[in-house]
């Protein structure tokens, strides 16, 4: 069950929805940089013993960023430029140095990505499921597992140290919750 204390900004979905050519394209960046960040995540050796784990999260994610690349292909949408997102950076920007601070934050950052992620293709394949079904049908067969990386990456942050875990966590719900709520005129997922 995701923990998210605030909902997207109303404007979110009604600016998804007028840009899904663009929305499907940071997408594809997203699954990159998922895949991108669980290889990262295995640098700390407080994780080695989840590398595993690690890489079979970095193999779904481009698994997942194929699947986008496809879309985008059979759609006749160009692959673009990466936008930077404010609420992904906004996050990164508070994971603290040393690495038994900086390994729990970056877990739990990643956590949230992931719970937004969910949070976000539910509210997507919901809205799309008259407009667009095929889109729709895509977006909600990636929830079940972005609820599970969430869950991974809490799970790993909670086992190096369940205390730090819980204390930072109230931290980032909170600062997740006050960056979801910015208006943004970027057509991006996060």
């Amino acid at each position: 069950m995701l923990m998210l204390r605030a909902k997207p900004h109303e404007s979110w979905l009604p600016k998804m929805m007028a840009n899904l050519d663009a929305v499907l394209v940071d997408h594809a960046h997203l699954e990159r940089k998922a895949a991108n960040s669980a290889l990262t995540l295995g640098r700390y050796r407080e994780l080695y013993g989840r590398i595993g784990e690690l890489n079979a999260i970095a193999i779904e994610e481009l698994e997942h960023f194929q699947l986008v690349l496809n879309l985008l292909d059979d759609r006749g949408v160009p692959f673009g430029h990466p936008i930077s997102s404010p609420w992904i950076s906004g996050l990164m920007g508070t994971v603290r140095k040393g690495r038994h601070e900086q390994v729990i934050d970056h877990l739990l950052c990643a956590a949230l990505i992931e719970g937004r992620s969910c949070e976000k293709f539910q509210l997507l394949a919901d809205a799309l499921g008259q407009v667009d079904a095929p889109l729709a049908s895509f977006f909600a067969s990636l929830i079940e597992s972005e609820g599970n990386h969430y869950a991974s990456y809490l799970l790993m942050a909670k086992e190096l140290d369940e205390s730090e875990t819980e204390r930072r966590l109230d931290y980032y719900l909170e600062l997740d919750a006050e960056l979801v709520q910015q208006p943004s005129d970027l057509p991006i997922l996060h």
